[in-house]
């Protein structure tokens, strides 16, 4: 069975990356989600397992809004699993 995935790309003030984050967990499919800085530095990559959803991912997110704190602007990129 071959997995495909694809990428996207969203650009955010620091302090919409949370937002932006729960967003795109609700909907859906993502595999990954990593927090770039404005020089395209990875400050944090999160891979999110099946099943994992509501307090599992708190931890994360409160990782996420102390990184997203610092930052003026991000990239948020998340791999999602394509659908057959």
């Amino acid at each position: 069975m071959s997995e495909n995935y694809r990428t996207e790309e969203f650009k955010v003030e620091g302090e919409k990356v949370i937002s932006k984050i729960k967003e795109l967990f609700h909907e859906g499919n993502i595999r990954r989600v990593i927090i770039k800085d404005k020089e395209g530095k990875t400050l944090i990559e999160i891979p999110m397992t099946l099943g994992v959803v509501g307090a599992l991912i708190a931890p994360q997110l409160a990782a996420i809004g102390a990184i997203a704190a610092l930052l003026t602007e991000a990239t948020v990129v998340v791999e999602r699993q394509e659908q057959p």
